[in-house]
């Protein structure tokens, strides 16, 4: 079922930086398509936004209610199941409870020259969520990115999902009331992140976009940065599973095609120094996804992206995750300690086998917005600090200026800058 790699040859790196870069690039670029919808939006507006709606969706019914009224938000709230609600609750209060422990902190000092420096902290005031529909209508999407932003004091969040159809999963509804959302709009596409960077008659415009989409979704955040801010741009999600002849091959397999349900795109990968565990997780692999709805996508995904990487030194296995920089990461080893010191490049981390991704998708309070594709090399998953903006408060003294301004004016000099130089000279010069 997976394909296999033996990482202990000479080009083994390569080889697997080549197997990575496949699966990176496989999805074409579709940014001439979504510049000429953005320019249609941000020249028609609404009409723009209804018509690709309609044609994107294939909806033949001739609503314009762009937006859920408070009387369907109400009725669709109370359509969810009980103990679904229990459990969007659950989830709730464990996701707020983790992200206020991302204590953001303002500090003044003074110098010794009495200048009076300082950093501050002040909250986004629009945020726009996008949440896919169809397939992928998740209620754990609106949690985990909606509650870091009211943490963050966030005052005013918009969420978009598909459902101009009036088709919606009620567990969205109650998730986005729960977290005090201003406003549901109906749409989806690159046209929604369009409508919601430059804002139409009936669309806010926002500050910043966050929330996972397809490749027209993440392609068009892309090209909308720079306006707006975005969280990330977002590939297919994925997980690496670091097991030995200590772990269990039925709950590694079940992990593996967990993440190979997402999306064909999806990157299930196994790395052991155990060459009879590749065997037995295959085997599984096989046994379990026969009985799983999702198994067309499933084995797709675990045949075009899955892989078995087997070492023979373990000291090699830091450098294989640092290498794939996973979204997520499992360790199922009896010296899972020790890989996790050597660990850098990571989105979440999930130590033992009572810790499979699933539990930090929905519930055990972390966030499940992380970098994927390799960006874990040099970015973090979504948290409070994503909805925050930093100032930085500068009073010089009158002794500041006159012990400090002289190295400005060198260094303005050395780089050719004069009026610099002279901004601080004038300053100088003043008796008082």
């Amino acid at each position: 079922m997976l394909k296999n790699l033996n990482y202990d040859k000479k080009n083994s790196i390569r080889t697997l930086k080549t197997f990575l870069e496949k699966r990176r690039t496989i999805q074409k670029s579709q940014i001439p398509a979504v510049n000429r919808i953005i320019l249609n939006v941000k020249k028609n507006g609404d009409k723009a936004v209804l018509n690709y709606e309609k044609k994107f969706s294939k909806i033949k019914n001739k609503s314009n209610k762009i937006f859920f009224s408070s009387n369907e938000i109400n009725k669709l709230s109370k359509k969810i199941d009980k103990n679904l609600k229990k459990a969007i609750d659950l989830a709730f209060n464990r996701i707020k409870k983790f992200h206020l422990k991302q204590k953001f902190s303002s500090f003044r000092f003074k110098d010794k020259y009495k200048n009076e420096l300082s950093y501050r902290y002040s909250s986004i005031d629009k945020v726009g969520v996008y949440v896919p529909g169809g397939t992928a209508s998740y209620p754990s999407t609106v949690l985990m990115n909606c509650i870091p932003a009211i943490v963050a004091g966030v005052k005013n969040i918009y969420l978009a999902t598909p459902s101009l159809d009036s088709k919606i999963n009620p567990a969205i509804v109650y998730a986005a009331k729960k977290c005090g959302v201003k406003t549901i709009y109906k749409t989806g596409g690159a046209h929604t992140i369009a409508a919601l960077a430059y804002g139409t008659k009936k669309f806010e415009k926002v500050d910043k976009i966050v929330g996972p989409g397809n490749t027209f979704v993440a392609c068009a955040k892309k090209e909308v940065f720079g306006d707006v801010g975005i969280d990330m741009v977002a590939g297919p999600s994925e997980v690496s599973i670091v097991a030995d002849k200590f772990a269990d091959p039925e709950l590694v397999a079940a992990d593996l095609i967990a993440q190979a349900e997402h999306d064909v795109y999806a990157q299930s990968i196994l790395i052991t120094d155990n060459k009879n565990l590749i065997r037995l997780v295959n085997l599984s692999l096989n046994k379990q996804l026969k009985q799983l709805p999702k198994k067309n996508i499933a084995s797709q995904s675990l045949k075009k992206f899955g892989l078995s990487i087997f070492t023979n030194n373990k000291k090699r296995i830091s450098e294989i995750i640092n290498t794939i920089a996973p979204e997520h990461l499992e360790l199922c080893t009896n010296i899972n300690n020790k890989i996790i010191n050597e660990i850098k490049n990571a989105g979440s981390i999930f130590i033992g086998e009572f810790s499979p991704e699933a539990i930090g998708d929905y519930i055990a309070g972390p966030n499940h917005v992380l970098p994927t594709s390799g960006s874990a090399r040099f970015s973090s998953g979504l948290s409070v600090n994503d909805f925050l903006k930093r100032h930085s408060l500068i009073k010089i003294s009158k002794t500041g200026i006159e012990r400090l301004g002289p190295s400005v004016i060198n260094l303005a000099k050395h780089e050719n800058l004069d009026g610099h130089a002279n901004s601080v000279k004038l300053r100088l010069k003043r008796k008082n």
